[in-house]
């Protein structure tokens, strides 16, 4: 059965320009780094980029990133070059969730959940 998320892959055309998008975002080098895919470890999940995948687009579904601030993350992923997608709002409960398009039309979706926690 299902043991918990492990990883999202994000298709994208130009793997040299998303590596360095994503090492830009995320502030970390890849740890696995080759011409068909390279994985950014984030929080213990896995980022990942390939350029042979079949791109869902903005109408497929979002994965969100934890966040400390979610409006904060969301103007950077803006001012790093992506594109609008979804406001940053509150879903109730103090949670704040936005989105936005990846440079390569991917959804790319920040969370603030002050009542998430990983199991220790």
């Amino acid at each position: 059965m299902f043991q918990g998320l492990r990883t999202i892959v994000y298709p994208v055309r130009d793997l040299a320009r998303a590596r360095q998008w994503y090492t830009q975002v995320l502030g970390q080098q890849p740890y696995f780094d080759e011409p068909f895919y390279v994985g950014f470890n984030v929080g213990g999940y896995e980022l990942g980029l390939d350029p042979n995948g079949v791109a869902a687009g903005p109408g497929g579904p979002i994965l969100y990133w934890g966040v400390p601030d979610a409006a904060a993350a969301h103007t950077r992923l803006l001012e790093l070059g992506a594109q609008p997608h979804e406001a940053v709002h509150e879903v109730g409960g103090g949670i704040y969730v936005g989105s936005v398009l990846d440079p390569f039309g991917n959804p790319l979706g920040v969370i603030y959940n002050p009542h998430f926690q990983l199991p220790s």
